[in-house]
């Protein structure tokens, strides 16, 4: 069903894969929007120890409507690596993740899943992210993909 990369000699283990999509937080989420569009918007993100990827959103807008109409996303994210200073070639690893996507309904795993992505992002943030989710908890939406197929690919430019 999906297809197999064409630069397999640049693919990544899947471990490495899952290794890029752990260490990240900001990727593009793609679905299909208005009119059959696609609709891709940079979102930040935590990889799951269930290795299903969790984001926040509001409750209603365009990534709302359009997984409400079809459950289908990749998800994208580039891992910039360290180069020479007179290097001035592309060092990447990226990786898509295709997917169905859901709205988490459960309010607990909600709740965890917001905090958790605060602090995989601003680890040093506890304390505000803490007060700040208690207050707008009613208003918390959190997304999660299911992977069905990961490609990593690590793209060193000569």
């Amino acid at each position: 069903m999906f297809r197999k990369m064409r630069r397999f000699k640049q693919q990544l283990e899947d471990q490495e894969a899952l290794d890029v999509l752990r260490r990240g937080h900001r990727g593009v989420l793609s679905l299909i929007g208005d009119d059959g569009y696609p609709y891709g918007v940079p979102i930040n993100y935590f990889l799951g120890d269930d290795c299903h990827i969790y984001m926040h959103c509001a409750p209603a807008g365009h990534k709302i409507d359009a997984l409400k109409k079809c459950d289908k996303v990749s998800f994208t994210v580039i891992e910039d690596l360290p180069k020479q200073d007179d290097d001035f070639a592309l060092h990447v690893n990226s990786v898509i993740v295709f997917g169905k996507i859901q709205l988490v309904q459960d309010r607990e795993k909600v709740l965890k899943s917001a905090m958790e992505l605060a602090m995989h992002i601003y680890p040093k943030q506890k304390e505000f992210y803490k007060d700040d989710l208690e207050r707008n908890k009613g208003r918390v939406q959190i997304l999660e993909i299911t992977p069905e197929h990961i490609t990593g690919k690590k793209v060193h430019e000569q």
